[in-house]
């Protein structure tokens, strides 16, 4: 990864920080994306040898082509970006108005389809590139309160083999579902799935982060992939 110009979006807090200070200490030069979390992403940033930081609100596509060129005329390149910005939230399927669907997928789905369409723009005109999503376990197991979330997460699956066929052979694209994977307080919802999990422990950041690395580093003959970072949650 030294010298690799790589994107995270969401790259401040959570997953997307473990992804940044990875990808930081494999000698990669990370750009890290954020919109709200401007505190947030200079601390990362400073944790990432004083990494660059790229402010776009990802529900404009607008913003999303800004930053990109705000990232290629910085580098003078992209060779990864990793899709992991997201919004989770909760409904009875019953009670989901069109606001509420659009705040998930305009981020989890809309957005990870216009940046990798700019990456791709950037790394089509060089030597290729490296994309990974971050999809979600909630792409391959029904959530009944989540059902919004878990159409947008498994439109990312699905998204990513399209791009993979798209972009071929010069970008590789591929995905990982996260299981459990707590930075806060947990709730019982979480504790039954902690209790549910083969592994009998949550996931980490760093977990998803090493396999984010595997994605990166791999040759480009493996694309179109998903990689279930859950501790077996799946095979349930």
């Amino acid at each position: 990864m030294k010298n690799k110009v790589i994107l995270v979006t969401g790259g401040s807090k959570r997953i997307g920080r473990s992804i940044a200070l990875a990808l930081a200490a494999q000698g990669a030069l990370v750009a890290i994306h954020y919109n709200n979390s401007e505190i947030a992403a200079r601390a990362t940033a400073a944790e990432c040898g004083n990494a660059p930081i790229f402010r776009a609100n990802l529900e404009s596509v607008a913003e999303i082509r800004q930053m990109f060129d705000e990232v290629a005329a910085h580098f003078g390149q992209l060779d990864g970006l990793v899709n992991n910005a997201a919004r989770f939230t909760k409904f009875d399927p019953l009670e989901i108005e069109e606001r509420d669907w659009d705040f998930i997928h305009n981020v989890n789905l809309k957005s990870v389809f216009f940046c990798s369409q700019a990456a791709a723009r950037i790394m089509l005109a060089g030597e290729g590139g490296h994309i990974v999503n971050i999809s979600s376990l909630g792409a391959l197991r029904p959530w009944q309160e989540h059902a919004h979330y878990c159409a947008s997460k498994a439109g990312v699956v699905m998204l990513t083999k399209c791009l993979a066929k798209a972009w071929a052979p010069k970008i590789a694209v591929n995905t990982i579902a996260p299981g459990v994977i707590p930075f806060d307080k947990t709730d019982d919802r979480i504790e039954r799935l902690i209790a549910a999990t083969p592994a009998k422990r949550p996931g980490t950041g760093d977990e998803i982060a090493e396999a984010v690395l595997f994605f990166l580093k791999s040759t480009r003959f493996v694309t179109g992939q998903l990689i279930a970072v859950d501790g077996g949650l799946s095979l349930k």
